[in-house]
């Protein structure tokens, strides 16, 4: 199964509609969170919002996640060492307020499990072998303990 995830905030209609139509003839199990979308798929189950609970259970079940590049997706699929193909939202298009998902792609872009498609034609490319894609090494839950001695040192001074 594939989840995809675009928030709540604003439409993503871009990400949404390539992977649904992607879809089309692949007949996939695949769950789309879209958002406050004007778009409505056609090609997989979906809904505008999850409850926490859903979303985290969806996380877990999927083989591959789909996201736009915010934070709180790329830290739950790093979590459950899910691999995860990540598109910004542009402003531009009116997709985000600015540009900063561009420079967390950029930012995460050689890391372990994240998967990085700058646009329609990318994420296409990830999808035709999405099987083959890994996952990362997972992440804690907890701060590591250099961090939190670094962390003393620089207070206590």
């Amino acid at each position: 199964m594939i989840f995809v995830t675009v928030g709540t905030q604003l439409p993503f209609d871009r990400l949404i509609k390539t992977v649904d139509t992607w879809n089309a003839a692949k007949e996939v199990e695949l769950y789309l969170q879209v958002g406050p979308s004007e778009y409505q798929p056609q090609n997989a189950e979906f809904s505008a919002f999850l409850e926490p609970a859903k979303a985290d259970q969806l996380f877990k079940q999927a083989e591959i996640i789909i996201s736009h590049a915010g934070m709180g997706s790329i830290l739950t699929a790093l979590r459950y060492q899910k691999p995860i193909i990540i598109m910004p939202r542009l402003a531009a298009q009116g997709e985000h307020r600015n540009d900063h998902q561009l420079a967390t792609c950029k930012w995460l872009g050689n890391k372990t499990g994240i998967h990085v498609a700058q646009n329609e034609t990318e994420l296409l490319a990830f999808l035709k072998d999405y099987q083959s894609l890994k996952g990362g090494d997972g992440i804690s839950n907890f701060a590591s303990p250099e961090l939190i001695d670094n962390l003393k040192t620089y207070f206590s001074a």
